[in-house]
């Protein structure tokens, strides 16, 4: 540890990454740490540049499938409440990227103020929810967002402004190493009737997706005017399995492994979908979950 001489207190070796993620799989990190504050990202951002360690990070681990091999250099775990702040006034919110996505919904229809409740049920954490700009048929947060405080790749704190972000379906121009706080505008509503819509939001959403209780993802990106699980069904996939993997019965686009499981059952599983959907329908399915 040499070369990362100094961030012994956040700093940790072989870390099983499996415990951090939704599927519950995956090697260990050659390094994983929880920095505390935005001081200590920033030196430890900064020393694996200087040593050219590669370096990731994980929020809620709601969209990440690690290989059983493992992951080389450092994972940094947003975890700290330095990152998951959530502060409002009027009808804007100001939350940090390590915040859960569900903390915020609540306290947004709580508070009065209404457009995140839509993505009620969504997992994952608010950076990784502008990452990749997720959403509902008809909302996302994108369209609430307003300004984002980064940090580059190259380690420098930037405000990129609503003039210079692009948000599009799953797709968000936010794809710098961290993004560190997020300013949302959102309308002044009344906190009870969010609370009833919320509600009745989550009911629909859960009577649709596996258990919350079993190890899964959702797998697949919906093409242009389609929904992936409609083609996966169509395929004739749906309950297909490759070893502990397996398509989930109640929802075509979620993937559920058994305990025991391995990420390579997963990975065969997914090449399955794809050739099969690709031979079949003619259409490319693209995977919505980052592979480390």
């Amino acid at each position: 540890m040499s070369t990362l001489a100094g961030f012994e207190h956040i700093l940790r070796e072989n870390e099983p990454l499996a415990p951090y993620t939704w599927l519950r799989l995956g090697g260990e990190a050659e390094y994983f740490a929880e920095p505390t504050s935005l001081d200590e990202l920033s030196s430890l951002v900064g020393r694996c540049r200087e040593n050219e360690i590669p370096i990731r990070i994980l929020g809620a681990g709601s969209n990440v499938l690690v290989r059983d091999q493992g992951v080389p250099g450092v994972v940094v775990h947003l975890a700290a409440a330095a990152f998951s702040e959530i502060t409002w006034q009027d009808n804007t919110m100001s939350v940090g990227g390590g915040a859960k996505l569900a903390h915020l919904v609540s306290t947004s229809v709580r508070e009065g103020l209404a457009g995140l409740e839509y993505l009620v049920g969504i997992p994952g954490s608010v950076g990784g929810a502008l990452h990749s700009n997720v959403g509902t048929e008809n909302h996302d947060i994108g369209q609430w967002t307003t300004h984002a405080i980064v940090m580059t790749r190259a380690g420098e704190i930037l405000e990129r402004g609503r003039d210079e972000l692009r948000f599009a379906y799953r797709y968000s121009s936010l794809d710098d190493l961290v993004i560190l706080r997020a300013r949302f505008a959102l309308e002044q509503e009344d906190s009870a009737e969010l609370i009833r819509r919320m509600q009745t939001l989550w009911i629909v959403k859960k009577s649709k997706q596996p258990s919350s209780s079993d190890a899964m993802g959702r797998i697949f990106r919906n093409p242009s005017g389609v929904r992936a699980a409609d083609l996966i069904e169509q395929a004739g996939l749906r309950g297909a399995k490759v070893d502990t993997a397996g398509i989930s019965e109640k929802h075509a686009n979620f993937i559920i492994v058994q305990p025991g499981g391995a990420s390579e059952h997963v990975l065969r599983l997914i090449d399955l979908v794809r050739s099969q959907v690709r031979e079949r329908l003619g259409v490319e399915l693209e995977t919505s979950i980052e592979i480390w």
